[in-house]
């Protein structure tokens, strides 16, 4: 399998690479020995998906976090920051700790670090490690994410091991666990190879306990997700399932449902919108493959039909998994208005950013309008302030970097 990349980079061309490699010898006097990247990500279509066994529809992002590194054998991780707001931080390699309860910077780093050093039972080396980042935090474009994938690439390298690109984005979806974060892989996924539910499967007859995600339902049933579609609609309801609704359905005691079923996070939860939820997976799985389909075939309206596409999993989003926010609504709604052919939040949700779809001969024109109609707008400033706003290409996977 493919490993990632490693390439020589002329420093002295590039402003970021001459800066970070400024600030790593004023920080520890010498030069690094290596540089590593992994970017950043916008998922186009898809959101709250790739958990529950679905494909999704990420694209890796210009914007990214570079690190200079060198190894070191006094078994110390120094990190620093080229962010003032962010502190250094040292910390022996047998004494890391990752709280989840506060979550900090370089607790991401830590995850990507322990999940490299568990997978080959490593005792590991020391590091010296300047991080530089840009992409805007708390964005929803996958910052933390692609800093445990940057520190999983580098503590590989750093310990002379090799994985395939895909063994590593592996190793990063699972390590940042440690710090609480229960994705799907899919931002590191994209960041190394860019170039639950059961009344359901209980109501058909199926083993439920079995059955962790609702794309494993549909596997099981051997149906189409217009099916699953509406075998939702037919066995479920839309109102909300209490605790003791859910445990009748599913034949379980109150206590079988918080240790069996519910996670960490969700025990004190006392209704369960079932309905709206798996509607919302199975339909925006859907949309992710018509989204494909677009793509592929290219036909001469392809821009309407991926737009609405867009325009739907937002609405999705917002009503169904309730996973928008006012601000961001009103976000898309700007974008509408200022000549995007489709807008939609993207990440996690409930704040961060919003992907729109732009022809390019009408970018600046968006742009310059969004910024206008957002000023004239009613907007929620205390909670929103000022929008910030970048187009931005494809990026390439992670990679590791030598000075020519």
């Amino acid at each position: 399998m493919a490993t990632p990349s490693r390439e020589s980079v002329q420093v002295a061309d590039s402003e970021r690479f001459m800066k970070l490699k400024e600030a790593f010898i004023s920080k520890y006097g010498a030069p690094p020995a290596f540089y590593a990247r992994a970017p950043g990500r916008v998922n186009l279509i898809g959101e709250h998906i790739d958990y529950c066994g679905y494909a999704v529809l990420p694209m890796a992002l210009e914007q990214d976090i570079l690190a200079a590194v060198t190894p070191t054998q006094t078994k110390l991780i120094q990190l620093a920051n080229t962010d003032p707001v962010y502190l250094d931080y040292n910390v022996h390699i047998n004494e890391v700790h990752i709280d989840t309860a506060k979550p900090r910077w370089h607790y991401y780093f830590l995850c990507g670090f322990k999940g490299i050093q568990e997978h080959f039972n490593l005792i590991a080396s020391g590091m010296n490690c300047v991080i530089d980042g840009t992409i805007p935090a708390s964005s929803g474009l996958s910052s933390s994410s692609a800093l445990v994938c940057c520190a999983g690439l580098i503590t590989m390298v750093a310990n002379q091991k090799v994985l395939s690109k895909v063994e590593l984005a592996e190793i990063c979806a699972k390590c940042e666990r440690y710090i609480g974060t229960e994705g799907g892989g899919m931002d590191q996924s994209i960041s190394f190879l860019a170039e639950r539910g059961t009344i359901l499967a209980k109501a058909k007859g199926l083993e439920w306990q079995k059955l962790l995600k609702l794309g494993d339902l549909q596997t099981e049933l051997g149906v189409s997700l217009e099916t699953m579609i509406s075998t939702v609609e037919q066995i479920l309801h839309p109102e909300p399932y209490s605790r003791e609704e859910v445990c009748q359905h599913l034949g379980i005691s109150q206590e079988e449902l918080c240790s069996s079923i519910l996670s960490q996070n969700t025990q004190d939860v006392t209704s369960f919108k079932l309905y709206q939820r798996a509607k919302h997976v199975y339909s925006e799985a859907r949309r992710v493959l018509q989204f494909k389909t677009v793509c592929d075939e290219t036909p001469a309206n392809a821009l309407q039909l991926l737009g609405e596409l867009m325009n739907q999993s937002h609405v999705s989003c917002r009503d169904m998994y309730e996973c928008s926010c006012p601000e961001l609504d009103q976000l898309v709604d700007i974008c509408m208005q200022s000549g995007a052919v489709g807008s939609r939040l993207t990440g996690a949700g409930w704040g961060g950013c919003t992907v729109s779809m732009v022809p390019t001969n009408k970018l600046d024109s968006f742009l310059t309008k969004v910024q206008e109609v957002y000023y004239k707008a009613d907007v929620q400033r205390a909670a929103l302030q000022t929008p910030s706003l970048f187009a931005t290409q494809p990026g390439g996977g992670a990679a590791v970097y030598h000075e020519a």
